[in-house]
């Protein structure tokens, strides 16, 4: 293996480019038009413009990826994980090739590649599964019967793909229908493959995987458990280990079932083998859910547990290597949590744009992030949301929780919404510092997580002081007799503010006939070190360009009241100073839809002339690979729409109007 192909972007092909790089093997970056200015296409060695800008017509073409390989005289290839890293008929081809394939044979990928093949061979295995149905007749009646067998709730489940992708909770009949629809046009956009399965649903349950390694010369090991329960739309956001639920005895019973399951199918490579564990029945029964067969995007946290490259590892076994230890060799030390940093906002809608500003937390003993971002980059709406990683490790799981919440605080991407604030509060929810989190941690808890988000009043005059003085301090001569008015639009509410420079650098700041004595100061990387009433504060603000003709600004907020939780806020301002007072909102807001993010339209649920009521589907959007569907905002008629399927949709478009 001389030079490696990666068939993939972002932070897993900036992640496979340094361990290579460190084994002495040349790199190859493919890229989108899209990704022409991406941080993996500088460091590979070198680099093959796939064109497209969707992946469609990039990342998921085989014969593009194949024709990079031959151009660059590729050897191997490694897929990453999602686009290809699972599709058996591509591993073929590479194989095919003469190339070396870094996964798992073909054979593997597609006996454990589909939920449904998985989950049989599991139960040949002894591994225990969910009762359910995943026959080859996909019709509505079959669906309908083989539920009303089951009982209640019930999981659809799409046989192809994973990521939380074309899942649907059923808890009656009557839902069973709209489900099967939704989740197979998700499947199908997403996987190519429409095929559904149900199975019994556990509501209440904690979900872990365990990591196994496998070689060519019979040997298999695995790597210990990962608890990912802390989800959103099926989709994981924080992931650690050891679980905090699992036994030692539970510890060894998972392994052995992964182990077996693995070896079952001729496994080769690095796979995860996921289950749920039934926290109703007292957490020590489990059931085996599906097997990744490919590097996890959380295979971090094993990392840092047990001090060895899971990239590393995966080149050597494709190159022939047995596995460089034994399972009674692997230790695993203290404990390391992961969060995924996405660009997203605190409802988890996702966003897109450009990251005005980038400064990741100081390097430090047990910290490491993974990533793709650097100031000027730009998140687009043709793959997920995902931005990087956050990984802690610490002697113990609280240690880890404070140093996570430590490096979010001094994390910056400002631009565009991300999720840092809202993963920081999840930290801090005593739930799950007591490591009581189950799947539904976010329907349980989710709003008081978010009101933790709320800023104070002193967060806000420090958020509109940064955004004032974000490119100049305060006069430092003499004062200033006159007092500048200024409003600014903070969500909902406005700020009415009274600045004056008093000299000697001194402001004062007049909210709510009440006085503030404030001092701005330049600080570190583009920050405002921001003392109000004698208390510090660190804020960043960047200028976003106008908003519907209102200037906008990002602003990040830390320290003061904030501090004690080892958190910071994430403000967007909106500047009024100069706008007629009807610029804070209007008559024709609540009449009008508009896109919320960058995204395909793929359907509507109204026509002109449409009766519908407040909070009904009117439309169906797709972004980052997943469908949101836009509700009505009122009750009305639909007067106009101004979007057609099909059509790429912008942010704050204009997709339709109701009348009066």
């Amino acid at each position: 293996m001389k030079k490696l192909l990666i068939a993939n972007r972002g932070e897993i092909a900036r992640r496979i480019i340094r361990t290579a790089h460190a084994m002495g093997i040349d790199t190859v970056a493919v890229y989108s038009d899209a990704d022409r200015d991406a941080l993996h296409v500088r460091e590979a060695t070198t680099a093959y413009a796939l064109g497209g800008l969707s992946a469609a017509d990039s990342y998921l073409r085989a014969d593009l990826l194949l024709a990079a390989a031959r151009a660059t005289g590729a050897d191997a290839v490694h897929p990453g994980y999602g686009f290809l890293s699972e599709d058996a008929a591509f591993a073929q081809t590479v194989l095919d090739a003469g190339l070396v394939w870094v996964g798992p044979p073909p054979a593997a990928i597609r006996a454990l590649g589909s939920k449904s093949g998985a989950k049989a061979l599991a139960l040949a295995h002894g591994v225990p599964c969910l009762p359910g149905y995943a026959g080859a007749d996909q019709s509505p009646e079959v669906f309908e019967a083989e539920s009303a067998r089951l009982g209640f709730p019930l999981m659809v489940k799409a046989v192809a793909g994973g990521g939380g992708r074309g899942m649907r909770l059923v808890t009656d009949m009557a839902q069973l229908r709209p489900a099967l629809h939704s989740a197979r046009s998700e499947a199908l956009a997403g996987f190519g493959n429409g095929d559904l399965l149900i199975e019994r649903a556990l509501l209440r349950p904690r979900h872990v995987e365990v990591q196994v390694f496998a070689d060519a010369h019979g040997h298999c090991i695995q790597l210990g458990e990962r608890d990912c329960s802390v989800q959103r739309r099926h989709q994981k956001i924080i992931e650690e280990a050891p679980s905090p639920a699992v036994s030692p005895a539970l510890r060894a019973e998972l392994g052995r079932c992964a182990v077996a399951l693995a070896q079952a199918a001729g496994y080769v490579g690095a796979g995860t083998v996921e289950f749920l564990l039934d926290e109703e029945a007292g957490g020590q029964q489990f059931f085996f859910m599906e097997m990744n067969t490919r590097l996890q995007v959380e295979h971090p946290v094993t990392e840092m547990l047990t001090g060895l490259d899971l990239v590393e590892w995966q080149l050597r076994i494709a190159r022939g290597e047995p596995l460089p230890l034994t399972q009674d060799q692997v230790r695993c030390q203290g404990h390391a949590i992961e969060v995924r940093l996405c660009a997203e906002d605190d409802d988890h809608t996702p966003h897109t744009g450009r990251v005005r500003h980038f400064s990741p937390p100081a390097a430090a003993p047990g910290l490491r992030f993974d990533h793709a971002l650097e100031t000027g980059s730009t998140v687009t709406p043709f793959y997920d949301a995902m931005l990087g990683k956050l990984i802690a490790h610490a002697p113990t799981r609280a240690e880890a929780i404070d140093r996570l919440g430590h490096a979010l605080a001094h994390t910056q991407v400002l631009g565009l919404p991300t999720n840092r604030a809202f993963l920081a509060s999840c930290l801090q929810h005593p739930v799950f510092r007591a490591g009581g989190a189950l799947i539904p941690f976010l329907v349980d808890h989710g709003p008081a997580v978010r009101a933790a988000l709320q800023p104070t009043p002193a967060a806000l005059v420090v958020a509109a002081l940064a955004a004032l003085y974000a490119n100049a301090t305060p006069a430092a001569a003499l004062p200033s007799p006159y007092a500048r008015s200024l409003r600014w639009r903070v969500g909902a509410a406005t700020l009415a503010l009274s600045v004056q420079e008093t000299g000697g650098g001194a402001v004062q700041v007049g909210v709510d006939d009440r006085t503030h004595v404030a001092q701005v100061q330049a600080g570190l990387a583009g920050e405002r070190c921001i003392t109000l009433d004698g208390v510090g504060w660190q804020a960043c603000a960047v200028p976003l360009g106008p908003v519907a003709g209102v200037p906008r600004w990002h602003v990040q907020v830390s320290g003061g009241s904030l501090s004690a939780g080892k958190a910071s806020q994430d403000l967007w301002l909106d500047d009024l100073s100069f706008a007629p007072r009807a610029a804070a909102g209007g008559a024709t807001a609540g009449r009008e839809l508009r896109a919320p993010f960058n995204g395909k339209l793929l359907a509507l649920h109204a026509q002109v002339g449409d009766t519908v009521t407040r909070g009904a589907p009117l439309l169906v959007i797709e972004s980052m690979k997943l469908e949101h569907t836009l509700a009505a905002p009122r009750d009305g008629t639909v007067e106009s729409l101004h979007a057609a399927l099909g059509q790429q949709v912008a942010p704050g478009q204009l997709l339709a109007t109701f009348a009066a």
